[in-house]
């Protein structure tokens, strides 16, 4: 047993209190400059106090960057992305848990190693699959001279063609992948007693029934904690919708922003811009103050 001390805890709580301090500072700086207007919102120092323009620099940051629309993609792209990734990395890791086939352990540590591999150094090559998804299979036609073959038989070019650019598809489809979801459930699976699945078989559970119907509702904790993050993750993403999106109809929010950054010889209406930060910023921490309960839970959760 741990023996409480007063001096401790004292300690404890100022080092989350100037934690607290560290992370909510630049939140606070952001509201109060988008409640100034562009002369207050420019002084040096800048007042501390809010002002009294935050709805009218809402309502422009709202039309100048057409907002609805671009809130509208984010929400469907990320929540296409964490639906995915979390379909996937449980069916996954059921594959790898529950099914006896060789190589299961080989690759499970692919998948794995792939968390060394971000987005970023990987973004050449998964951009060249969403220009065209079909491009492999197209490859191994012309490799085995198939191609050719078809063409010198019936006279028709196979040339198959798949784009994903400027469509959700191709916002979300090329990130659904998740080595840390597949950990994570494979983790959770291991921690399931064996004589789960043998009282499923000897009750004429099917792997299919297995899976929906013991396995997915035992799993909620984890699947709530996955998609939150997996929701905030994508919500935020950048670089990724900037380059498959080139019809302005399908960018994101957060790609959206550069709209009221203040041009180089422009006006410095910072004040826009943080409005519309706020408005950004709103879905994923509504979501994640909605899915807190649960999110902890699937985390922490010692019952597991």
């Amino acid at each position: 047993m741990i023996e409480r001390s007063p001096i401790f805890d004292m300690v404890c709580q100022v080092i989350l209190f100037v934690g607290l301090v560290i992370a909510v500072t630049p939140f606070l700086i952001v509201l109060i400059a988008a409640t100034h207007d562009i002369r207050a919102v420019n002084q040096v120092p800048m007042p501390m106090m809010p002002g009294t323009h935050f709805l009218d620099n809402m309502a422009v940051a709202w039309v100048r960057a057409d907002l609805g629309t671009k809130l509208f993609n984010s929400f469907v792209f990320a929540a296409t992305v964490a639906f995915g990734k979390v379909a996937l990395a449980s069916m996954a890791a059921f594959a790898i848990v529950y099914f006896r086939f060789p190589g299961r352990m080989l690759i499970f540590w692919a998948i794995f190693v792939t968390l060394m591999l971000p987005l970023e150094v990987r973004i050449v090559p998964t951009y060249a699959v969403a220009a065209n998804a079909l491009q492999p299979f197209q490859a191994i036609l012309d490799i085995t001279g198939l191609t050719w073959l078809i063409a010198t038989v019936s006279g028709i070019t196979v040339d198959l063609h798949w784009g994903l650019l400027n469509s959700y598809t191709g916002l979300a489809l090329p990130l659904v992948a998740t080595a840390t979801g597949t950990f994570l459930y494979r983790q959770f699976f291991l921690t399931l007693p064996d004589e789960l699945a043998e009282a499923a078989k000897m009750d004429g559970a099917g792997p299919v029934r297995f899976f929906f119907q013991i396995l997915l509702p035992l799993s909620k904790a984890n699947m709530a904690a996955l998609a939150t993050i997996m929701f905030v993750w994508a919500w935020n993403q950048y670089l990724w919708p900037l380059l498959v999106t080139t019809d302005p109809s399908f960018g994101t929010a957060a790609t959206e922003l550069k709209e009221l950054i203040p041009a180089k010889e422009g006006v410095p209406e910072w004040q826009i811009a943080m409005a519309g930060t706020l408005l950004v910023m709103l879905p994923p921490l509504v979501v994640m103050i909605a899915m807190q309960r649960f999110f902890v839970r699937g985390l922490v959760a010692t019952d597991k």
